[in-house]
Protein backbone atom coordinates (compact mmCIF):
# COMPACT_ATOMS: atom_id res chain seq x y z
CA UNK A 1 0.00 0.00 0.00
CA UNK A 2 2.99 2.30 0.46
CA UNK A 3 3.89 2.57 -3.25
CA UNK A 4 2.90 5.58 -5.30
CA UNK A 5 1.38 4.85 -8.68
CA UNK A 6 1.79 7.34 -11.47
CA UNK A 7 0.01 7.36 -14.81
CA UNK A 8 1.80 7.81 -18.10
CA UNK A 9 0.90 11.53 -18.13
CA UNK A 10 2.65 11.99 -14.79
CA UNK A 11 5.67 10.08 -16.04
CA UNK A 12 5.89 12.30 -19.10
CA UNK A 13 5.47 15.43 -16.97
CA UNK A 14 8.33 14.38 -14.69
CA UNK A 15 10.60 13.92 -17.71
CA UNK A 16 9.48 17.22 -19.25
CA UNK A 17 10.18 19.13 -16.03
CA UNK A 18 13.61 17.48 -15.84
CA UNK A 19 14.35 18.57 -19.44
CA UNK A 20 13.44 22.12 -18.40
CA UNK A 21 16.25 21.94 -15.84
CA UNK A 22 14.29 21.46 -12.62
CA UNK A 23 15.92 19.51 -9.83
CA UNK A 24 14.43 16.33 -8.42
CA UNK A 25 13.45 18.22 -5.26
CA UNK A 26 11.69 20.92 -7.30
CA UNK A 27 9.81 18.33 -9.34
CA UNK A 28 8.77 16.45 -6.20
CA UNK A 29 7.43 19.65 -4.61
CA UNK A 30 5.59 20.70 -7.75
CA UNK A 31 4.00 17.29 -8.31
CA UNK A 32 3.48 16.53 -4.61
CA UNK A 33 5.56 13.37 -4.80
CA UNK A 34 8.43 12.01 -2.77
CA UNK A 35 11.93 12.63 -4.19
CA UNK A 36 12.55 8.88 -4.33
CA UNK A 37 9.44 8.42 -6.46
CA UNK A 38 10.56 11.12 -8.90
CA UNK A 39 14.03 9.57 -9.10
CA UNK A 40 12.49 6.12 -9.70
CA UNK A 41 10.43 7.39 -12.64
CA UNK A 42 13.37 9.28 -14.09
CA UNK A 43 15.28 5.98 -14.13
CA UNK A 44 12.32 3.94 -15.48
CA UNK A 45 11.46 3.19 -19.09
CA UNK A 46 8.01 4.47 -20.14
CA UNK A 47 6.92 0.94 -21.13
CA UNK A 48 7.14 -0.08 -17.48
CA UNK A 49 4.77 2.69 -16.39
CA UNK A 50 1.13 1.78 -16.07
CA UNK A 51 -1.82 1.55 -13.80
CA UNK A 52 -1.93 -1.09 -11.14
CA UNK A 53 -5.41 -2.02 -10.04
CA UNK A 54 -5.75 -2.78 -6.38
CA UNK A 55 -8.56 -4.99 -5.22
CA UNK A 56 -10.16 -3.36 -2.20
CA UNK A 57 -10.15 -5.52 0.88
CA UNK A 58 -13.45 -6.16 2.56
CA UNK A 59 -13.54 -4.35 5.85
CA UNK A 60 -15.17 -5.10 9.15
CA UNK A 61 -17.93 -2.60 8.38
CA UNK A 62 -18.90 -4.04 4.98
CA UNK A 63 -21.47 -6.58 6.30
CA UNK A 64 -23.31 -3.68 7.97
CA UNK A 65 -23.49 -1.32 4.95
CA UNK A 66 -27.05 -2.27 4.04
CA UNK A 67 -28.27 -1.94 7.64
CA UNK A 68 -26.61 1.47 8.03
CA UNK A 69 -27.95 2.70 4.70
CA UNK A 70 -31.48 1.67 5.65
CA UNK A 71 -31.25 3.32 9.08
CA UNK A 72 -29.84 6.58 7.67
CA UNK A 73 -32.47 6.71 4.90
CA UNK A 74 -35.27 6.34 7.48
CA UNK A 75 -33.69 8.49 10.21
CA UNK A 76 -31.06 10.85 8.74
CA UNK A 77 -30.28 12.53 12.07
CA UNK A 78 -29.13 9.38 13.88
CA UNK A 79 -25.74 9.94 15.48
CA UNK A 80 -22.67 7.84 14.87
CA UNK A 81 -22.59 6.86 18.54
CA UNK A 82 -26.12 5.51 18.38
CA UNK A 83 -25.45 3.57 15.17
CA UNK A 84 -22.20 2.20 16.61
CA UNK A 85 -24.13 0.86 19.60
CA UNK A 86 -26.71 -0.73 17.29
CA UNK A 87 -24.21 -2.49 15.04
CA UNK A 88 -22.08 -3.58 18.00
CA UNK A 89 -25.18 -5.39 19.25
CA UNK A 90 -25.26 -7.09 15.84
CA UNK A 91 -21.61 -8.23 16.08
CA UNK A 92 -19.54 -5.34 14.70
CA UNK A 93 -15.94 -5.47 15.98
CA UNK A 94 -14.51 -2.40 14.22
CA UNK A 95 -13.85 1.14 15.35
CA UNK A 96 -15.82 4.35 15.57
CA UNK A 97 -13.82 6.42 13.06
CA UNK A 98 -14.34 3.86 10.29
CA UNK A 99 -18.07 4.08 10.92
CA UNK A 100 -18.02 7.89 10.82
CA UNK A 101 -16.09 7.88 7.53
CA UNK A 102 -18.70 5.61 5.99
CA UNK A 103 -21.61 7.63 7.39
CA UNK A 104 -20.21 10.78 5.73
CA UNK A 105 -20.53 9.06 2.35
CA UNK A 106 -24.14 7.91 2.80
CA UNK A 107 -25.69 10.64 4.93
CA UNK A 108 -27.83 13.10 2.92
CA UNK A 109 -26.66 16.72 3.02
CA UNK A 110 -28.12 18.78 5.84
CA UNK A 111 -30.93 21.14 4.95
CA UNK A 112 -30.22 24.79 5.55
CA UNK A 113 -33.03 26.77 7.05
CA UNK A 114 -33.31 30.52 6.76
CA UNK A 115 -34.70 32.66 9.52
CA UNK A 116 -37.20 35.25 8.47
CA UNK A 117 -36.40 38.60 10.02
CA UNK A 118 -39.32 40.49 11.46
CA UNK A 119 -39.60 43.95 12.94
CA UNK A 120 -41.83 45.12 15.78
CA UNK A 121 -42.78 48.63 16.87
CA UNK A 122 -40.47 50.29 19.45
CA UNK A 123 -41.04 49.12 23.02
CA UNK A 124 -42.97 45.99 22.06
CA UNK A 125 -40.02 43.57 22.03
CA UNK A 126 -36.57 43.45 23.65
CA UNK A 127 -33.32 41.61 22.96
CA UNK A 128 -31.27 40.64 26.01
CA UNK A 129 -27.64 39.53 26.38
CA UNK A 130 -25.96 38.45 29.61
CA UNK A 131 -22.24 37.67 30.05
CA UNK A 132 -19.47 37.32 32.64
CA UNK A 133 -15.86 38.58 32.23
CA UNK A 134 -12.71 38.27 34.35
CA UNK A 135 -10.76 41.55 34.23
CA UNK A 136 -7.93 43.33 36.04
CA UNK A 137 -8.38 46.97 37.01
CA UNK A 138 -5.49 49.44 36.81
CA UNK A 139 -5.66 50.38 40.51
CA UNK A 140 -5.43 46.69 41.66
CA UNK A 141 -3.56 44.75 38.92
CA UNK A 142 -2.85 41.75 41.18
CA UNK A 143 -6.56 41.04 41.74
CA UNK A 144 -8.75 39.35 39.12
CA UNK A 145 -12.28 40.80 39.25
CA UNK A 146 -15.45 39.24 37.88
CA UNK A 147 -17.62 41.69 35.95
CA UNK A 148 -21.17 40.91 34.89
CA UNK A 149 -22.63 42.47 31.76
CA UNK A 150 -26.33 42.84 31.07
CA UNK A 151 -27.64 44.56 27.94
CA UNK A 152 -31.20 45.08 26.84
CA UNK A 153 -32.21 46.70 23.57
CA UNK A 154 -35.81 47.68 22.97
Amino acid sequence: MGTTMILLEGYLMIHELRKQGLSISSISRQMNLDRKTVRKYLNTDCTEVGVRVRVPLSGKLEPFHRYLTDRISKYPTLTGTRLLREIRDRGYQGGYSILLDYLRTIRPPAEHYFEVRFETPPGQQAQVDFACFNVRFIDTPEVMNRVWLFTMVL
